[in-house]
């Protein structure tokens, strides 16, 4: 019985498998062949690898109304490192103070960072808009990334995890005569570690795919994303240009992805012994 049930799992998990390798395999075949021949439905399975003229393209000239997929990496990079940074940093700061400290509407504080977790960008995207245009924001790097680096979801994990440090190392930090910013330093960051590793991959990966924000901040081509990059090429008015199309989506795949495989301990650790 449980050979038939491993065999079954791993006929599910290989179904799993090819159903997401198959469309990114997809992707990448058309990036090897010609524009015309995809246009007429002419797509083979099999990648032509003696053909990347459409990386070489999009790398160096980019196409037709868009950047060089080079800065546009460079863009979404910059843009996906630094709202998984400051939502990180602002999120243990904002846990270590209503976890430790005592201060009046301290509760009140928290109630009123996860009540945001009710409200979604699209419902708060015009008064953040209108205040990003009031500094002057606009069509800056710190537009794009100032307004998505507060998390109240990270703020209530790092509050849970705080939750369980013992009452008996607080003190005995206390007695040692470590101060609020020591304890944060050597004893709670060191116990988060594997928690800010699995919320830094996922931060990076919802960095590095938003679309609706810098659409609305950013229309400045110089800041374009390559979420951003892969519309414009698409919706150009110009015939499109699949095997370019195609290849920036191979070379957008790609940061992720290497974070994610990079990462893969750590992400699976800070999941599983997040509570612990």
């Amino acid at each position: 019985m449980n050979g038939r049930t491993d065999w079954a799992a791993h006929i599910v998990l290989g179904l799993g498998v090819l159903l997401f390798v198959l469309p990114v395999w997809l992707v990448f075949a058309a990036s090897t062949q010609d524009a015309g021949a995809i246009g007429r439905g002419e797509l083979s399975l099999i990648p032509d690898l003696t053909n990347f003229s459409a990386y070489v393209t999009v790398l160096r000239d980019g196409a037709p109304g868009v950047a060089p997929v080079g800065r546009m990496l460079l863009v979404s990079a910059a843009m996906a490192i630094g709202i998984a940074f400051g939502k990180i940093i602002i999120s243990v700061l904002s846990a270590y103070a209503v976890t430790f400290f005592r201060f009046p509407f301290r509760m009140l504080c928290f109630w009123t960072i996860f009540i945001t977790l009710m409200l979604p960008v699209e419902v708060r995207i015009i008064p953040t808009y209108a205040v990003m245009a009031d500094f002057g924001l606009i069509n800056t790097y710190a537009g794009l990334t100032v307004p998505l680096i507060a998390s109240a979801t990270a703020t209530l994990l790092f509050r849970q995890v705080f939750l369980a440090v013992p009452d008996e190392l607080v003190e005995a930090a206390r007695m040692d005569g470590a101060g609020p910013l020591r304890f944060l330093r050597d004893i709670l960051l060191p116990v988060s570690g594997a928690n800010i590793a699995a919320l830094f991959v996922i931060l990076f990966v919802y960095g590095w795919n938003q679309y609706l924000w810098p659409l609305l901040v950013a229309t400045d081509q110089r800041l374009d994303t390559m979420v951003i990059g892969i519309v414009k090429m698409v919706g150009a008015d110009t015939a499109t240009q699949w095997n370019q199309v195609m290849a920036t989506a191979v070379l957008a795949l790609l940061p992720p992805v290497t974070i994610v495989l990079l990462m893969q301990r750590w992400f699976v650790k800070g999941l599983t012994e997040g509570d612990k």
